[in-house]
């Protein structure tokens, strides 16, 4: 068994952690001691992993989660995909370009850029997701496969909302990103960070491992390896403040608390963040093509 970032050999089983959305079935979670990528094991293939997504409560493709948290997420959703919108306007330093979404959903990311006035494109594997992001948007999203086969260059950002930890072709699909950017061009990569406070208080629970969709658990560290391996480096990270009270919410109902405890230590685990912001609960990575000086 290899890292999926680093390759290295040097990894060591942490814990076992549950499926709490579909399967209710155990799965381990890998270190390595090299990058510190976490990852899971086993993890699905991608041709059976599907049946871990058919549940009404898996929100980014259904939108249509019930409850608190349900209602949560809609209220900040809406709120932040404008401040996506501003982030990805703000370093790619273009009011307007060439935009790319990866694991676009039901497509609201989508229509919020095209809101904008970019040109953009989305690619989400989940069918019904595609369907329902036409259905809302007329939304042009597309097999994710059809992905590794558009045109290298040209576009001027690139966004995964918490999306690459989904991806089974982790190395090829960082490649392909990097072929794809202009060379002024950027990637934006949202993912949950388990170095936390959150993280840390939850520990098993916490809900950000959401195994076995996620595949892979990362830190800091462990992007810089994966980024750089592709002639990418991050120029910024920032921190995902609403993330901390979502994932301590889903992490209190997973170990029977209640959600008075969510807020509060979601609370406080943007408290620490404060200090250092690398230790928020989810980061987004913003990363340029490595320029050389001859160039």
């Amino acid at each position: 068994m290899i890292c999926p970032v680093c390759r290295s050999e040097q990894i060591k089983k942490c814990f076992t952690v549950k499926d709490h959305s579909v399967s209710r079935k155990d799965f381990l979670l890998y270190e390595c001691s090299s990058c510190t990528l976490r990852f899971t094991v086993p993890a699905p293939p991608e041709e059976e992993i599907g049946v871990y997504y058919q549940s009404p409560d898996y929100i980014s493709h259904t939108d249509q989660q019930k409850g608190i948290t349900g209602s949560l997420y809609r209220i900040v959703r809406k709120w932040t995909m404008n401040v996506k919108v501003n982030l990805v306007v703000r370093f790619a330093q273009k009011k307007v370009g060439m935009h790319l979404d990866l694991g676009a959903g039901t497509g609201a990311f989508v229509h919020a850029m095209e809101k904008a006035g970019w040109n953009t494109i989305g690619f989400e594997p989940d069918e019904q997701a595609r369907k329902r992001a036409n259905k809302l948007y007329k939304a042009s999203v597309y097999p994710a496969n059809d992905f590794y086969q558009i045109p290298d260059g040209g576009y001027d950002a690139i966004t995964l909302w918490h999306v690459l930890e989904h991806v089974h072709k982790l190395q090829e699909t960082v490649q392909k990103m990097s072929r794809l950017l202009s060379p002024k061009g950027k990637v934006f990569i949202a993912v949950p960070n388990y170095t936390s406070y959150d993280a840390k208080h939850y520990g098993i629970h916490w809900a950000a491992y959401d195994v076995p969709r996620h595949l892979y658990h990362f830190t800091p560290q462990a992007m810089r390896v994966l980024l750089e391996k592709h002639g990418l480096k991050i120029i910024s990270v920032r921190p995902m403040w609403f993330d901390s009270f979502y994932v301590s919410l889903l992490s209190e109902k997973y170990k029977g608390g209640n959600l008075l405890s969510g807020f509060i230590f979601g609370f406080i685990s943007n408290l620490v963040a404060l200090f250092n912001r690398k230790k928020c609960s989810s980061l987004i990575y913003v990363a340029e093509r490595i320029h050389h000086e001859e160039e």
